[in-house]
């Protein structure tokens, strides 16, 4: 069963007694909200969601490329972008995007103009601005709306997000300059506790979304629940809450104690 929890500002929050349960609800929810999204929107409007890396997700990216469920959701018309990714080749074995194809894009009937992928290559500040004008392009914004304008045209429809158990979210690692860069669309950073110059939509093109939705699972990521919970601003993640309303889907072993 899911046990839902009010969350204050942070926004509704799903719990799942494991990962398995979680999985399969939100990739329901996903085929949910771009099949919505395109008969609302109509045939001309393709249905756009950033997806990020990391471990939570593997399954959840597993579970959409297996036949009963590819073989329901709009792939063709669906535009697959990234949260994030580290600055390497898509062969190196830390790259999202690479991850993303081997498990997803790879395995599906999807069109292969419909995946916008970060650079793997050059330069970072250069890449990020590549990356700035693919997104502008596609989606055919010159500015971005305001955080929470519900009749505003979305940058994406979804992003998904992760939380490290540091509370950093996409890139947007604590104490990065990244994280005070509310002009550019996507930036990069090299943090100092993880590998990797990377490449990260910034805050303002998150809450841009139409809806961002944090994966979570795992014990190590009680502690920084706990403090997102208690809406410490200091976290990136907690950041993005703020900025918007966000949905949660948690595992059991995610969530704090006292929750």
């Amino acid at each position: 069963m899911t046990a839902s929890h009010p969350t204050a500002a942070t926004g509704p929050l799903k719990v799942f007694p494991d990962s398995t349960e979680l999985v399969h609800t939100l990739a329901e929810h996903l085929l949910t909200l771009a099949l919505g999204t395109l008969a609302k929107e109509g045939a001309d409007r393709p249905f756009r969601i950033a997806l990020s890396g990391g471990t939570s997700p593997q399954a959840l990216y597993k579970l959409m490329a297996s036949p009963a469920y590819a073989s329901r959701f709009p792939w063709a018309q669906t535009q697959f972008f990234v949260v994030d990714d580290r600055f390497v080749p898509y062969s190196h074995e830390d790259s999202n995007g690479g991850m993303l194809q081997r498990l997803l894009f790879e395995r599906v009937p999807l069109p292969k103009g419909n995946v916008f992928l970060m650079p793997d290559s050059g330069e970072p500040a250069e890449a990020a601005r590549s990356y700035e004008a693919t997104l502008r392009q596609v989606t055919g914004l010159t500015h971005l709306p305001a955080a929470g304008d519900a009749t505003a045209r979305p940058l994406l429809d979804v992003s998904l997000m992760g939380m490290g158990s540091d509370g950093h979210t996409a890139s947007l690692f604590p104490g990065q300059d990244v994280l005070t860069n509310h002009t550019d669309w996507v930036s990069y950073c090299t943090p100092t506790t993880a590998p990797h110059t990377r490449l990260t939509l910034t805050y303002p093109a998150i809450a841009a979304s139409r809806h961002v939705i944090f994966l979570v699972t795992g014990e190590d990521k009680q502690t920084m629940m706990a403090r997102v919970r208690a809406q410490d601003l200091s976290l990136p993640t907690t950041a993005i809450a703020a900025l918007r309303d966000v949905t949660w889907f948690m595992d059991q072993a995610a969530l704090p104690p006292a929750a």
